[in-house]
């Protein structure tokens, strides 16, 4: 078949259930035919493979679903980069792109300031590494620091599966030098942390829980360990529904594990923004502000010990 009418009949079915079924389609032929966009527009009239049209057919069924094309793909894009995604980790969104800017602020201060200081940096809840990984890219290919005075970043992930999807990132994504500057380590929150830091990045489940089991009737699977915010250490859900449960406990812990005069950066989102912050200002935490997101919502908690 011509790429042309394989492109229209997948963006017809697309249409009853998918709010961008033209972007939708050209992501998935994209990703089979490892071709950009570009190269789809101009090479409409060409034949295709009948193995690539059945891989098509095959994601585009799979959409159909509600699975997000970043499952189907296993790939998203995050401040710039591709990151390899599955359904053990959250999809990276763009509005935690926000918290990559607000470290790498804090962290040009830090050094700025200190003459040889290496800042150590604690990715909470890592997931796929997004975090981490784009703050250490970051540093070293736009701010130019070199290798060896790059933040030493320990990325931590209750789920074993989501901390191997982060080392695959780290694997494809950085050097091999760069890798040397990550270390992983499996832990409920920081139960297994010994040491503390002079930055904790986390972006944990914060979503009230009956507002994640109506996200999640879609169809996008994404792991509700990595959404329900109302979740306690044993794994029941608390019934407080406002998204803090996990918060609760975290923030007390992040503000033991961090040097003095170290900084939290949480996100948390529009859903509990402020009360988020006072549970900072109760723990003992000073100069905490939001930061509103490029939409204008409420998106990031910081907080200095």
């Amino acid at each position: 078949m011509k790429l042309g009418d394989v492109r229209k009949d997948a963006i017809e079915l697309l249409k009853k259930t998918s709010p961008s079924p033209e972007l939708d389609t050209d992501l998935i032929i994209s990703n089979v035919l490892n071709k950009n966009r570009t190269w789809i527009t101009f090479h409409r009239d060409e034949y295709i493979a009948q193995e690539d049209f059945e891989s098509i057919k095959k994601a585009t069924t799979q959409r159909l679903t509600g699975l997000p094309i970043a499952y189907i793909t296993n790939k998203k894009e995050f401040y710039g980069y591709d990151f390899y995604v599955n359904q053990d980790v959250l999809i990276p969104k763009p509005d935690t792109e926000l918290m990559i800017d607000l470290a790498i602020n804090i962290i040009g201060q830090k050094m700025a300031n200190h003459s040889n200081y290496i800042p150590t940096i604690c990715d909470m809840c890592t997931g796929s590494g997004c975090v981490g990984i784009s703050i250490l890219k970051t540093l070293h290919e736009i701010d130019n620091i070199q290798v060896t005075e790059l933040p030493k970043i320990t990325m931590v992930d209750i789920s074993q599966k989501a901390l191997c999807v982060a080392k695959k990132n780290s694997e494809s994504l950085l050097k091999q030098e760069m890798q040397e500057r990550i270390s992983f380590l499996q832990s409920n929150l920081f139960d297994e942390i010994p040491y503390k830091f002079d930055l904790i990045v986390t972006n944990p489940p914060y979503i009230p829980h009956n507002e994640v089991l109506e996200l999640l009737k879609d169809g996008r699977n994404e792991p509700i360990l990595a959404l329900d915010g109302d979740i306690l250490e044993t794994g029941d859900y608390s019934n407080t529904n406002d998204g803090l449960e996990l918060i609760r406990r975290l923030v007390p812990q992040a503000y033991d594990h961090l040097s003095p005069q170290g900084q939290l950066i949480m996100e948390t989102g529009e859903y509990n923004a402020e009360e988020a912050a006072e549970i900072l200002k109760s723990t003992g935490f000073k100069d905490i502000k939001i930061e509103k997101d490029l939409a204008g919502q409420l998106r990031d908690v910081l907080g200095r010990k």
